[in-house]
């Protein structure tokens, strides 16, 4: 990478620090109860709620992911953003003005008070925490890899200055602090994904580049590609490129080196350069496709695509109704219309924010083409400014975009952070500053013990995990607990039991090793589909079964739940 555009992206790095704990320090006040270090006193306004909570959600899945998956996977992928906004409708019609209305802290405090149960709280904290670290994964993952592509820095450079700058916001104020930062930072990130998008299609329709995609990618000019990892890439045509490191088990020292079509092994750190007009190889996980394929849903023919794309919507759509950081965030309204009026709001700011990376992915397939090779394609997003516009401009662009990036890594572990340690000390029940600032710490911690083990995933990929266990645990907790009288904690722990259990085996799963393929392969992959149902049915069945045990309370905590605060005033 050239020097200009390290110093761009160490600046932009350090003015993102910088922001951040400005935003945060001047964002609070002395925290000294459990009220303003998780809540923020409820006195956040709807406007300025509904800004965090898209700081909160545009996470390293929305900032890099999208661009890598539409860059690798096409038309296919577009369900992500959409499905992404189109969850926010669902959480405004069934679930924010009844659970801000019902006074809790956390979801723990909400089951429990709605439920009675005392072995409920703690399978609800459980998903809580699972959540919320399979969530914390792409962002630390995202750092690293942002860091790694810009400066060369090792990965775990990327982890340890997300995890600095998350604990001097959090426990600095808690929900105060970050109600700030993350509200800055949402503007931060569409004007870092807005302005270079901009730029670089004007400049692409100026400068005439190239037409419409049409066959394979391929390199424009003669090009070398640093293999980071060891991987296996499927050639779609033969060619004789230029080696240096190990090919096909073999050890290269900078002579031609001919691949015929096929499958090849590649070994980390090998430099190989291809000749002007050759087809791209691509990772053995990435389809290689033309541009017709590519730009036409399911047109690939992948095996079971269409249980795949209904589950990942399913997927989505469900598990941002559970997602625990953004439910927190509304108990931060000052009353259940102003947590409406904020879920309101969030849909038009997402939507405003996805309509930029999809137009990184279809740049990528024609400026960065080399990242379907090394199956690095969380960095389109990073590569494509410097690639389209060389020297300082580029090196700004990308500069702006590193920014962007930081923010999202940023402002979304600030709020899991809060979310997991709020529920950990709530769950002990030890209230105030100390327990809180120690699960702030544990929420933070466990992620990072996985992350040496895990192999290269995709920011997309990861968050999926956590957007499945949300969906198959809370996301029935709370619909069947705010809607439905007859509910026991029994068929509570049923379902999320099962539901929950079952997610989190298949994410850990997912983590550390491939299934062979065929529908093990896709049900791993997408799970929802079916433990999702499953676990409404084990809750509603169980509850049927125990229909005596209905909590006494139930008629009355519905009434609050769903009766204006005025009506229940005093």
């Amino acid at each position: 990478m050239t020097v200009p555009a390290v110093a761009a992206a160490l600046t932009a790095l350090a003015v993102v620090l910088g922001l951040s704990a400005a935003r945060g320090v001047r964002g609070r006040r002395p925290a000294s109860t459990t009220s303003d270090l998780m809540v923020a006193s409820r006195g956040v306004t709807p406007w300025w709620n509904a800004s965090a909570i898209g700081g909160e959600y545009i996470s390293a899945a929305s900032f890099l992911g999208t661009a890598g998956l539409v860059l690798a996977y096409g038309a296919d992928t577009l369900w992500l953003p959409v499905a992404a906004t189109a969850g926010y409708v669902l959480l405004l019609a069934f679930v924010t003005a009844p659970l801000r209305r019902s006074g809790a802290y956390t979801i723990s405090d909400f089951a429990e008070w709605r439920l009675g149960s005392a072995a409920v709280r703690r399978l609800v904290t459980a998903c809580v925490c699972f959540i919320g670290w399979f969530y914390l994964l792409p962002q630390f993952e995202g750092a690293g890899v942002t860091l790694r592509v810009l400066t060369g820095a090792p990965v775990w450079t990327g982890w340890a200055v997300v995890v600095a700058v998350t604990l001097s916001v959090v426990l600095s104020g808690g929900m105060r602090s970050i109600t700030a930062v993350q509200a800055v930072q949402f503007w931060l990130k569409l004007a870092a994904v807005a302005v270079p998008a901009v730029a670089l299609l004007g400049m692409w329709h100026m400068s005439g580049g190239p037409g419409p995609l049409g066959g394979v990618p391929r390199f424009e000019h003669a090009t070398r590609v640093h293999v980071r990892t060891d991987v296996t890439v499927t050639v779609p045509a033969a060619v004789t490129v230029t080696a240096r490191g190990r090919v096909d088990g073999v050890r290269r020292g900078g002579e031609a080196v001919p691949l015929a079509a096929g499958t090849h092994t590649i070994g980390h750190g090998t430099d190989v350069v291809f000749p002007g007009g050759a087809a791209v190889p691509h990772a053995d996980r990435l389809p290689a496709q033309d541009g017709g394929t590519w730009a036409t849903p399911f047109a690939r023919g992948e095996e079971h695509a269409l249980f795949r794309t209904y589950s990942a919507m399913l997927c989505v759509l469900l598990g941002t109704m559970g997602l625990p950081h953004i439910l927190m965030r509304f108990y931060t309204n000052a009353s259940g219309g102003a947590a409406r009026r904020t879920a309101a709001f969030v849909p038009v700011l997402l939507a405003l924010f996805y309509v930029f990376p999809a137009l990184y992915g279809t740049l990528g397939r024609l400026y960065a083409p080399e990242l379907l090779m090394t199956g690095d394609t969380d960095a389109t997003l990073l590569l494509v400014p410097r690639r389209m516009m060389p020297g300082a401009p580029g090196a700004l662009l990308t500069g702006l975009v590193t920014a962007g990036a930081f923010a999202a890594f940023i402002s979304t572990s600030c709020g899991l952070a809060v979310a997991i340690g709020g529920t950990l000390s709530q769950c002990v029940r030890r209230t105030g500053p100390a327990a809180f600032r120690a699960g702030v710490v544990v929420a933070l911690a466990a992620p990072l013990a996985l992350l040496p083990g895990m192999g290269p995933r995709g920011a997309a990929d990861l968050v999926t995990m956590a957007l499945a266990v949300s969906a198959c645990s809370l996301c029935p907790l709370l619909v069947l607990a705010i809607w439905w009288r007859g509910l026991t904690a029994a068929g509570a722990a049923a379902g999320l039991l099962a539901g929950g259990g079952l997610a989190v085996c298949a994410g850990v799963a997912r983590l550390f090793r491939d299934a062979p393929g065929g529908w093990p392969a896709a049900v791993l992959a997408e799970p929802v589909l079916l433990i999702a149902p499953a676990a409404f049915a084990a809750m509603v069945a169980v509850s049927l079964l125990t229909r005596r045990r209905v909590p006494r309370g139930a008629d009355r905590a519905l009434r609050r739940l769903h009766l204006p605060e005025e009506v229940l005033a005093p």
